[in-house]
């Protein structure tokens, strides 16, 4: 039987999340959008930080629009991180997600949807 996949929204509201990896990990900010993805949440960007930025020792999982609850969702599906409300309605995501090296130290390495 085929592996049923999450829609974004069937397990509560609607969600849009931007990945950033601050480690220099290579694949990282992917493997972490795949993990959100199947998870039902909508990644809509992910990336790794610019030279010269800041690496992360812990993930901050940093809500733009919403109550710390949607970060709470997002912490769940990563089992890593601290939730953050910042407010920023440019940034056009509801939660911004920097992965750390504490992801990168649990990421799954056979992790391919």
């Amino acid at each position: 039987m085929p592996q049923a996949f999450a829609i974004p929204g069937d397990a509560g509201p609607a969600l849009t999340v931007e990945v950033m990896n601050t480690t220099g990990k290579t694949g990282l900010a992917r493997t972490g959008a795949r993990l959100l993805r199947s998870a039902g949440i909508d990644v809509v960007n992910y990336f790794s930080s610019a030279t010269g930025d800041r690496m992360l020792d812990s993930t901050r999982i940093v809500v733009r629009r919403g109550t710390a609850a949607m970060g709470e969702r997002v912490r769940a599906v990563l089992q890593v991180g601290r939730v953050v409300v910042q407010p920023d309605s440019s940034r056009l995501v509801d939660v911004s997600v920097q992965l750390g090296a504490d992801f990168a130290a649990r990421a799954p390495l056979d992790f391919h949807p």
